[in-house]
């Protein structure tokens, strides 16, 4: 990640957000409430991996984006409570955003509000791709900022370009 991204991303993982929303870096102890986000059928369904992930899988997993120091994955939560995740990938022009909303909060507006206070903070070309269908999504990427580009393969591709500075708030 760019000192730019690093240094506002960063400050989102401490930041007060409004419905009482904080950001803050993943943990190797968050592994059994992102497993169990990630292995929901409807969570499945959206993502590129539709398969079951053995936790196993899923602990060598979250350990190596932990390590990764292009990657970043964030929790959001509300009251202390787990509520999704927004990871950032550094790319060569950018960032790649990826999202997974609790499925105890989903339709509560969670996913916008923790997605566009981190993509605020990030001055560089951020980009999305979602499964074609994945209405919530969509709407996520759009509050965000982000633009449909194209269709692929039943992937919608959606993008911001840079920004002259984060919209820190």
């Amino acid at each position: 990640m760019t000192s730019t991204a690093q240094h506002s991303t960063a400050q989102h993982s401490t930041a007060q957000h409004s419905n009482r929303l904080q950001l803050r870096l993943a943990r190797l102890d968050d592994a059994k409430v992102l497993l169990e986000w990630r292995n929901n059928s409807l969570t499945r369904q959206a993502s590129h991996n539709t398969a079951l992930i053995s936790e196993d899988e899923h602990i060598q997993w979250l350990t190596s984006i932990l390590e990764n120091e292009n990657r970043k994955l964030y929790v959001a939560e509300i009251d202390g409570e787990p509520a999704g995740t927004v990871r950032v990938d550094s790319e060569k022009y950018g960032f790649e955003l990826s999202w997974t909303v609790s499925p105890m909060r989903r339709g509560s507006g969670i996913g916008k509000e923790m997605v566009s206070q981190l993509a605020k903070g990030i001055s560089e070309p951020i980009r999305a791709e979602i499964k074609s269908g994945n209405v919530a999504s969509i709407r996520i990427a759009e509050e965000a900022g982000m633009m449909f580009d194209r269709e692929e393969d039943g992937v919608l591709y959606y993008h911001r370009d840079a920004i002259p500075q984060p919209m820190i708030t």
